[in-house]
């Protein structure tokens, strides 16, 4: 009874959101009230949608282990007003379980019914797909929801950071905040925030930079940035809390925190169209460790992607402590950040390769990170990432695609086409008018997990609407 009332609910909901939203507009798609300017007559320009998604999704048990398969319907409204954007995700997965009448159907309760394992802001933060002011590189960006890529400063200490891992079981609401202003008509200062999980407080950083140069006429060095970074994650148990039969969580301190901090300086050099070159480095400290790059990188011909890096770091020093996979790695860094796992220092390599073309319509980057000594228990890690946006592929004009693939711990020329120590991630789309169909594969290598299958994988096939 309970799961019908819960089914009823979220459809009421579903459809309720869904006609307000779409009874805004116009049969053209302006706003139907004709007493009041609208909101592109005053200036800034508005937009209403909603989209409706039908598909399959599959969600790991977190008490049997078992990857369970649910039909999915979902509407994720979006309003846009000006430089201001928010967009929701209503999701509702359930599946027939039989009866006599055929007609018995089991809904996944973890979407809408907080338990002890989750807080109602854990559950309905995630609701709010994201919200936004402005974007990325101007002078205030607002943006809170899902985190695909978060860098702070030049990705010494947080480097690509990720609150996606865990999806579809579990959906992660984060937030950045950047600003750039300007004094007198030259940008002196900025700051670089962000939040990984706003429901938590638990992994957050944050930098602050001055242009000291800013407004002096000499070559180069108006651009120059001094900056320092802190980041700390104040509970690094927080998802072997959600397995409470997880080895990690038995006897976790309470207490147990990370902190580090660090100063940075970037010089643009060139900034043509053809080619673009800034200079960096970094200087960081992990407690008592200490660690350094100097490094260098920027654009070829337009397109050529290009980067390099020299590292020295004292023994259990981490560079990019926060990456793409941290959710996922959180005790293994602890254990090197405690001590409890020794990881000798010394110097080591990274370099970026790649190329964006048609507009950034095509972007393919490769980075390889490694010590320069093969004896000092740390290995080279790959991280390669794909995109293809659509109109790319010919013939296949609405095809668009994603794929990461991440490699720890290669040894040799074999690791690389082993699924081990590996995180692996795709999602292909195929648009046709409104119609988007798009299939999504994860497969996470977790040698520490507290089942017997070290696989973690995560599909789904969805199918969405626009209005």
């Amino acid at each position: 009874m309970k799961q019908r009332v819960a089914v009823i609910g979220s459809l009421v909901l579903l459809v309720t959101l869904s006609v307000t939203l779409y009874a805004q507009e116009g049969e053209d798609g302006q706003p139907a009230s004709d007493e009041e300017p609208s909101v592109e007559e005053s200036g800034t320009s508005a937009d209403f949608g909603v989209e409706a998604a039908f598909g399959v999704s599959s969600f790991t048990d977190s008490k049997t282990g078992t990857v369970e398969t649910f039909q999915l319907l979902a509407l994720r409204p979006e309003i846009t007003l000006g430089r201001f954007g928010i967009g929701l995700d209503l999701p509702f997965n359930y599946r027939f379980t039989g009866g006599d009448d055929r007609d018995e159907f089991d809904v996944r309760q973890e979407d809408w019914v907080p338990d002890d394992d989750t807080s109602l802001l854990e559950l309905y933060l995630p609701k709010f797909r994201y919200v936004r002011y402005g974007r990325k590189g101007d002078d205030i960006h607002v943006q809170l929801g899902n985190l695909p890529g978060a860098s702070i400063g030049n990705g010494f200490i947080v480097s690509g950071y990720t609150n996606e891992l865990f999806l579809p079981d579990r959906r992660i609401t984060g937030a950045v905040f950047d600003f750039d202003r300007a004094l007198a008509g030259e940008r002196y200062f900025g700051m670089e925030t962000m939040v990984s999980n706003l429901a938590a407080w638990d992994f957050m950083a944050g930098r602050l930079y001055v242009r000291p140069l800013a407004g002096t006429t000499m070559p180069l060095l108006p651009e120059l940035q001094l900056g320092v970074t802190v980041a700390t994650d104040r509970n690094p148990y927080y998802f072997a809390e959600k397995d409470p039969d997880s080895t990690f969580y038995q006897d976790a301190p309470s207490d147990e925190s990370v902190l580090m901090w660090g100063l940075d300086v970037r010089q643009p050099i060139l900034s043509g169209s053809a080619i673009s070159l800034a200079a960096f480095g970094d200087l960081a400290f992990q407690e008592d460790r200490l660690g350094g790059m100097v490094g260098a990188g920027g654009r070829l011909l337009g397109f050529l992607i290009y980067g390099a890096q020299i590292r020295v770091t004292e023994d259990n020093f981490v560079p990019e402590y926060f990456d793409g996979t941290y959710d996922r790695r959180r005790i293994d860094r602890l254990n090197v950040y405690n001590g409890e796992e020794i990881v000798e220092g010394g110097a080591g390599w990274w370099t970026r390769i790649g190329f964006s073309m048609l507009d950034d319509a095509l972007v393919f980057t490769s980075t390889v990170s490694g010590p320069f000594a093969v004896d000092t228990g740390a290995y080279p890690e790959l991280r390669s990432q794909l995109a293809i946006a659509e109109g790319v592929v010919p013939g296949f004009a609405g095809l668009s695609a994603e794929a990461a693939y991440t490699k720890f711990n290669l040894r040799g020329w074999d690791d690389l086409v082993t699924a081990e120590d590996a995180i692996i991630g795709a999602r292909i789309s195929i648009r046709s008018g409104p119609v988007v169909v798009s299939m999504v594969y994860d497969l996470v290598y977790d040698p520490d997990s507290s089942g017997d299958d070290p696989w973690v994988v995560s599909s789904g096939l969805e199918t969405a609407i626009t209005f």
